[in-house]
């Protein structure tokens, strides 16, 4: 993950570094989280959507982050379910994106900057998830927007978060922990509706 280098963040940031506390840093704001916040806040609305942390984010590929895998970030910090975060609410993204990067490095073990079915079946494992390698190559098929048989680290996180959900939906049916529920129709199109327009 990388911050944008056109909209002049890096320069910025180096200079940061060698300087003090940066004017209207909140005490107990970490200084660097505080600098990112000004820089992604492009609106100066003291709230940042998903639309600016998207064109603040690139991938392993310096690309920008695809629009849902930001969505689903802010949706997850968003306390009051405006659309967008504040500064408190942006520093637990912050650790958050550093905390699936440093999970993302793990398991890219080629060193190739994206996932490979294999890697990401592995990635499901650790994570207690038992999937098939099948199901890791639709998933793999699904969001891989290169035709390069894996997925950057952007919608790695989209397809961990989505997961995720849907698992919690999933347990919160399953009752008994059997690994089987029983639905409706209507019952599993609200489930991934929900997932689609709400993280947690």
């Amino acid at each position: 993950m990388a911050w944008q280098q056109h909209q002049g963040y890096y320069g910025a940031a180096s200079a940061f570094a060698n300087s003090s506390v940066p004017q209207g840093c909140p005490p107990g704001v970490d200084p660097t989280v505080f600098y990112w916040f000004q820089s992604v806040d492009q609106d100066r609305s003291g709230k940042i959507s998903a639309l600016e942390l998207q064109q603040a984010l690139m991938n392993n590929k310096m690309k920008q982050f695809n629009h849902e895998t930001c969505r689903l970030m802010i949706g997850m910090f968003d306390s009051n379910r405006d659309g967008t975060i504040n500064l408190n609410e942006f520093s637990s993204l912050w650790n958050y994106i550093q905390q699936w990067r440093s999970c993302f490095d793990s398991f890219d073990t080629d060193r190739s900057g994206n996932i490979d079915c294999q890697e990401l079946h592995k990635a499901f494992h650790t994570f207690g998830y038992k999937l098939s390698i099948d199901f890791c190559r639709l998933i793999v098929r699904v969001f891989d927007k290169s035709s390069a048989n894996s997925i950057d680290f952007d919608d790695f996180i989209q397809v961990c978060v989505s997961l995720h959900t849907l698992t919690d939906k999933f347990r919160a049916k399953d009752t008994n922990q059997s690994g089987f529920v029983q639905l409706h129709y209507e019952q599993f199109l609200e489930m991934v509706l929900d997932n689609s327009s709400n993280v947690v």
